[in-house]
């Protein structure tokens, strides 16, 4: 990483992103379960889950003020990251975007009855060599799996035509087992906790 690739890239002004951030800050639960990323990023309480049995006593104005995570709510969550070469997020370099966020139910034939939902984020490195996109990629699912419920299913990828390997890539990322091998790595770890330093630990 001393060598960066893309010296010049371009970046989006903060004022010209797409956001909408929570006024109120979720705080995290000590009954949330410790996951595969919990060493790099601390779990968190994003929002309650409408499956698991604690929500299921709330009160209907509890259930009323909860808002459904969509596109945006993703965005906002994931846009803060770090390039691991820049000192830039990766919402302003355009890495990570609105559009290329994608939530749909896990079983579509069930429509919005399904309980679990998949959801794609397409990454767009900044050149189509980046030597960094795999990591880039894995930053991205970390944030997602520590901040959202177990109900969604994260599938992070390279956006097709945007690098010169990426099957390689999504291959890499798609494999829980070479995922988790990859978070054993010490100078992995060291990059991507300073990737996601910029997030915060709750609801954004």
């Amino acid at each position: 990483m001393a060598e960066v690739l893309n010296a010049n890239p371009t970046i989006r002004n903060a004022s010209d992103l797409p956001s909408r951030r929570r006024q109120a800050h979720a705080q995290p639960s000590s009954t949330t379960p410790k996951g595969l990323f919990s060493s790099i990023v601390p779990p968190s309480a994003y929002l309650p889950d409408p499956f698991s049995p604690s929500s299921s006593s709330a009160s209907d104005q509890d259930d009323a003020d909860i808002e459904p995570i969509d596109e945006q709510e993703i965005y906002d969550l994931i846009s803060p990251i770090s390039d691991p070469e820049h000192p830039l997020t990766l919402g302003s370099l355009s890495v990570v975007n609105l559009p290329d966020i994608f939530l749909t139910p896990t079983f579509p034939e069930r429509g919005s009855l399904s309980p679990l939902t998949t959801l794609t984020v397409l990454v767009t490195p900044t050149i189509t060599h980046c030597s960094l996109a795999t990591v880039i990629g894995l930053g991205v699912r970390v944030r997602l799996e520590q901040a959202l419920p177990p109900r969604f299913r994260v599938d992070v990828r390279i956006k097709e035509g945007t690098h010169s390997t990426a099957e390689q890539v999504n291959r890499q990322l798609g494999d829980k087992e070479r995922v988790a091998a990859a978070l054993e790595n010490g100078t992995l770890m060291g990059v991507l906790r300073k990737m996601l330093e910029g997030c915060e630990s709750g609801a954004v």
